[in-house]
């Protein structure tokens, strides 16, 4: 068979690979970039403040401010007192972003958002 005949396998494209472009594509970059923010903050809470994971999420980016809902006060002055390396963290992450700032925000039970 030569080696430019239509018919060759291509070699397969990994999906994490292919996201960004079709995410831009359908203008759903914004979002896309959100999602990646998400799962960055909540390995990073995870590892670095185990206590205040499942009691907090980043609910948007904001400039270069990360804004982060929290359950309860004792979560937030956690975060508040780790914000330098979670920060520092989620900068260096892989899903990252160029975050400078940790603005924290009370979940009081709203209805519908």
């Amino acid at each position: 068979m030569d080696r430019d005949s239509p018919s060759r396998r291509r070699r397969p494209e990994r999906i994490g690979d292919l996201l960004p472009d079709a995410a831009r594509r359908l203008g759903l970059d914004d979002e896309l970039r959100l999602a990646r923010a998400i799962t960055t903050w909540d390995a990073i809470v995870a590892e670095r403040v185990p206590p205040a994971s499942g009691s907090c999420r980043l609910v948007r980016l904001e400039g270069d401010a990360l804004v982060v809902e929290v359950d309860e006060p004792v979560t937030g002055s956690e975060l508040r007192l780790r914000a330098t390396d979670l920060l520092e963290a989620f900068r260096r992450a892989p899903g990252g972003g160029a975050a400078r700032h940790l603005r924290l925000v009370s979940y009081v039970g709203r209805v519908g958002g």
